[in-house]
């Protein structure tokens, strides 16, 4: 399982996943393009969900467990891509259209927080 490291932030999401993400967040930065991600939070953070502003003036670090670049599924690029572009933003999913679960933690992630 590989993270994502933006703002202080660190989520985690399977490779497989993460490098369809990479592709697609490497794509509207190297844009100018800012956006919003959400995903689906794991029960141990809360399990509710999270979205975070992505902009070209924030530094962002993809960090894969596994040394080999997984096989890239065209059909499900061109979903994640087609949410990234439209007005909800990037809705991260599994390959097969489900939310994908994720977990975040840092600083200023108040994941653990569950409303009254």
């Amino acid at each position: 399982m590989g993270s994502i490291q933006y703002d202080g932030l660190i989520t985690r999401f399977e490779d497989r996943l993460l490098s369809h993400l990479q592709i697609i967040i490497v794509q509207k930065l190297m844009r100018e393009e800012a956006f919003l991600m959400s995903w689906k939070d794991s029960v141990s953070v809360g399990d509710g969900r999270t979205s975070i502003w992505i902009s070209p003036q924030t530094t962002i670090t993809f960090k894969f467990l596994g040394s080999r670049v997984p096989a890239i599924n065209k059909e499900w690029l061109q979903r994640l891509g087609e949410s990234a572009n439209s007005t909800t933003g990037l809705i991260v999913t599994t390959e097969d259209g489900d939310l994908a679960v994720a977990e975040a933690t840092g600083p200023h992630y108040p994941g653990n927080l569950r409303p009254n």
